[in-house]
């Protein structure tokens, strides 16, 4: 595989990340939308998703959200205070776990997340996004890598997972309606 030497993070990566902060926050009021239009058992009900059932997938967003989020805040420059509600929180065990039993506990979380994620966002400082952030995994191994590489894993893993509980939606009739992108950035 061909190496890439990243160039420096810039105030434009800073905007990127907003802008996908918000795409976070918007889709994630969309899937709430659609999870409030199903009853408590179509939500639970295995549908051999990743994460079994759309609930289960939803959970996963929150836990892998929290456990990125509490490690940036382990890393925190002085400056990350958003980020103290997430780092207050239980920490998660595994990636399967069941951290909101139904969809208002998940609600509740996810408008927690949301706006620590924009929050936060909006506290990135010129040289933040090259910090190297250190963590360990959930098999307890030590990684380092730069936060802007970090948040683009953080915000795709995000993508992935809404893509598949939007398709677990579809299968049973309901429309989540769009999910582009584009329909979030801003006219020129």
């Amino acid at each position: 595989m061909r190496s890439f030497a990243f160039p420096p993070p810039d105030a434009a990566m800073r905007d990127h990340f907003a802008l996908l902060a918000d795409y976070n926050h918007w889709m994630n009021a969309a899937l709430h939308a659609a999870a409030a239009r199903l009853d408590a058992g179509l939500l639970a009900e295995p549908r051999g998703a990743f994460f079994g059932s759309i609930l289960g997938t939803l959970n996963h967003l929150v836990v892998a959200d929290t456990l990125w989020l509490q490690r940036f805040a382990a890393n925190d420059p002085g400056h990350w205070q958003p980020l103290q509600p997430v780092a207050a929180l239980p920490p998660p065990r595994r990636l399967d776990e069941t951290a909101c039993p139904d969809l208002d506990a998940w609600w509740q979380r996810r408008q927690l997340l949301d706006q620590a994620i924009a929050d936060w966002i909006g506290t990135l400082q010129p040289g933040d996004l090259e910090r190297v952030i250190e963590y360990r995994n959930m098999a307890g191994q030590a990684h380092r890598r730069r936060l802007s590489h970090l948040l683009l894993h953080f915000f795709n893993h995000q993508a992935h997972h809404r893509g598949q509980a939007t398709t677990l939606f579809h299968q049973l009739g309901v429309d989540v309606g769009p999910t582009d992108l584009l329909l979030r950035l801003p006219a020129a």
